[in-house]
Parts: structure tokens; sequence; C-alpha cells
């Protein structure tokens, strides 16, 4: 008999649990992953924020998978996929059969049908949006040192990011301690601290995964940073330089050139693809709704895992979009499918997460965790945050690397990785754009006699 491929496409925490687990299997592993490393992404902001470089959180899926015999890493971007042939079709023309599919590919920015505004607000999602944000904020205070103009300095200072969820939250807490703490001795012609940062959230409460009382306290430690919580608040339009708020009935607009975005996912393409391919439903966001077993209806070979998977089976509601889902479903569906390779007409248990618990951080001993009917707040909930995210990074050089990083910055208050990398030049390009292009020296000649003289000096 053949030896069974069992194709898994995406390197993220579901992809990547799911090559893991399927060490002992008996059949010919493929990873494919249109990069070449497995990026932490719960830590990204710590990269667009200056805290950690992008090595500190990535790992090559090749060193990590290095060690088992029966998998392979290939890089390419899937175009198609075809059940019914079992076919793979690649970017590049070339193609790939499979036995058992993984489709684990994620999610992106969601803007809500206003994809025109990602120009303007990047969102964070890969590690060339965390380097471009990180570009954007540091920046914005380099131009507003240049900058004679007290209203355009304000501008440029003025800090808004849109979504109250985690990676909000994350953000806006950690844009106030650098501009109160990081930057406060850095610079000559303003002061860092008079930046405004606003957290912008539609509904009324930030973090509303979380309990209520720690909503509030995830508000209040914000607010000790400096940060403008601004709820029930929705943001109807977003340009090169300002942003439109509307609360209630009233409507303001702000100029700034600092937007950044994290309110909202938009699942992978490949979940529409499988859409076409199998007649399978779509949520709104795009999430392909999976059975029990997280196959696709009509396809028991077919699973679909991650943060683009739609799983109402066990609550009637979604799965949180964390990492711990990921991978407890990455573990479910390697062993289904190792048991199904021995025993064919095996009817699997249902797949059944176990929330562990939620957290996030707001600043330098400041957090707030939730684990059953335990709630936790400030430095205690920060030790349990920091513990958590150094022990689930996959490398132990990543462990110890981002350990050391994070001690030094505590003691000196510092975030070392502030590099300002890409297209940067003067001025941020929005402000570029919008300040007028200065005369030539043509242009300021107006009397012919002056003309005339410096041609003859010429």
């Amino acid at each position: 008999m053949p030896t069974p491929r069992i194709v898994i496409i995406g390197g993220g925490f579901g992809g990547l649990y799911t090559a893991q687990h399927l060490k002992h299997a008996p059949a010919q592993v493929t990873l494919i992953d249109r990069r070449n490393f497995h990026l932490f992404q719960p830590l990204l902001y710590q990269v667009a924020t200056g805290g950690l470089s992008p090595a500190n959180i990535a790992a090559p899926l090749r060193s990590i998978l290095k060690r088992q015999r029966n998998t392979e890493v290939l890089l390419a971007e899937v175009m198609n996929i075809d059940p019914a042939a079992q076919r793979i079709d690649f970017a590049d023309g070339e193609s790939i059969n499979y036995d058992y599919l993984v489709v684990a590919t994620g999610a992106s920015h969601n803007y809500f049908g206003n994809d025109q505004w990602s120009q303007f607000a990047p969102g964070l999602k890969s590690i060339e949006d965390a380097t471009e944000i990180r570009r954007k904020v540091l920046m914005a205070f380099e131009t507003a040192e240049r900058e004679p103009d007290a209203e355009r300095r304000k501008a440029l200072l003025r800090f808004v990011v849109v979504g109250g969820g985690p990676t909000g939250v994350e953000l806006a807490g950690t844009l106030g301690e650098i501009s109160r703490e990081t930057l406060k001795h850095d610079f000559r012609h303003i002061n860092p601290a008079d930046a405004e940062i606003l957290l912008v959230e539609a509904l009324d409460r930030i973090l509303t995964p979380y309990d209520p009382s720690l909503s509030e306290k995830a508000k209040q430690q914000l607010e000790d940073l400096g940060v403008k919580v601004m709820l029930k608040t929705m943001v109807t339009d977003i340009q090169a330089n300002s942003l439109r708020l509307k609360h209630g009935e009233s409507e303001q607009t702000l100029e700034t050139y600092n937007i950044l975005w994290g309110a909202g996912v938009q699942a992978s393409p490949l979940g529409a693809v499988l859409n076409r391919a199998t007649g399978v439903a779509l949520d709104r966001a795009g999430r392909v709704t999976v059975e029990p077993d997280m196959s696709i209806p009509g396809h028991p070979n077919l699973f679909v895992i991650g943060d683009m998977s739609l799983f109402l089976h066990q609550t009637g509601k979604p799965l949180p979009g964390v990492a711990q889902a990921a991978m407890q479903q990455g573990k479910y569906v390697a062993k289904l499918i190792q048991t199904r390779l021995s025993q064919p007409n095996h009817t699997p248990a249902p797949f059944s997460y176990y929330d562990k618990g939620s957290m996030s951080t707001i600043g330098r001993s400041k957090a707030v965790a939730q684990t059953g009917n335990l709630k936790f707040s400030g430095w205690i909930a920060w030790m349990m945050w920091l513990f958590i995210h150094v022990l689930f990074l996959v490398r132990f050089e990543n462990q110890i690397l981002v350990l050391l990083q994070w001690s030094g910055n505590y003691f000196t208050r510092n975030r070392s990785a502030r590099l300002i990398t890409g297209e940067h030049h003067e001025l941020l390009p929005e402000v570029s754009r919008a300040i007028p292009a200065p005369e030539s020296a043509k242009d300021r000649i107006k009397d012919p006699a002056v003309e005339s003289t410096q041609q003859s000096r010429i």
C-alpha cells in the first residue's frame, strides 16, 4: 500500500501543532506555508512598539521540524483546493495530492467593507505590519521634533487605536508607556508625554470576553498611562490626516497621522475557495462551518482549524480566536487522523475546547487575567501573562532571548528595538502629502532685473 500523505496548509499555531503531533504517524506529512517561519502573533505588538525584534518571536519552520523524519516543509502559496481530485494547486502552477488535508491559514484584518482605510490605518497580523507600525509611531515623534506649527505638532502626537480587544488594549497601553517613560529624555523640542492617545471602541466596554469588572480595571489601568478610552464610539471615515468619529448623535473629526487598526478579523481567502469547491457555509467573517470533528460536511478527510474555522457545537457560540484554541484543535485532528489510518471506520468523539483562561497586558506591571471564576489584575496578572507567553514560544533560544530582553526593558524602562526601517525619508508620507511643496529657486525669482542679474552671474 502507498504511504498516505497528510498535507497541512499554514504554519501558525494550528498547523504547526498538527504537524508536531503527527511525528509518529505512518504517513508522509507535508507542511505548506508562504512564509518560511512560524510567528508568535500574541507578541507582535511588542515588535510594533520597539520592545522586541522580529527574530525574537519567529522561528524557521524547517528548523522546528527538522528532527521529524516523516515531515517535509514546502514554501509555496496555495491558490486552489480541489476536494474531488484531492489536489492542491500552487500559485506557481505546481500541484500536490493529498489523502488528508488540514487547512489552518488563519485570519487577517477586517475593515468592515472599508478596505480603502487600510492604507491609512494599518492592522497587526504580520511582521511587516509590526515594522510598519513601529516606523509610523517613531516617525511621528521625529517629525514632531522638527515641526514649528503647534497645531500640526499636536496632530502628529495624536495616536488613535481603533478596537478595544486585546490587540487594541495592548497597543494603546504600550504607546502610553513609550510616550511617558521610554522617550522621556530623548527629544529637545517636544515633550513626548504631551502625546494624546485615544482608544476607540464601538461597544460599551473594552475586552468584552472578560468579566465586566476586569474590563473596568483594564480601563482604569489604561487611563493611569494617559490613554483616553472612548466607548460607544464608531469610526465613520479615515483619511490620510484625519479620522471621523460618531458618538450617539454627535460627530467629530480629529486631525491625526497615526491611526492603528485592531477592530476585527477576516478569515483567510481559502475559506471562499472551500465554499466554491464544496458549498460549505461561511459566516460574515468568512469562517468555515465545521462538523464536531473539525471536518467539512461531506468531506471527512478535509479539516479546517484555527481562526478560519467556525465551531458552534460546544456552546452554540464561536470559539475565541486565540492560540490555545488552534493548538488544541491541531492536537485533536492529528490524533484523529492517526486513529483513522489504522481504523478507517472509527467514529471519533467530538472536539471539546478547554478554556484555560484569557489574559491581556496593558503595561509595565499592568494586566488582567481570567481563568474560570478566578480573576486577577495588576502585577500578579502581569506576571502570569509574562510566564505563559514565554512558555509558549516554540524554541528555547527565543524563550531565553525574550526573557532577557524583557528583564532589561523592565529595569531600564527602555525599548532597545526602536529602529526606523523602510522608506521613511524626512517626514511621515501622510505629512509630506499634506505640506505644500517648497518653491523652487526659479519660482522665487519675480523681478526681471534680479532674474537678469542672477542669470549673468551664472
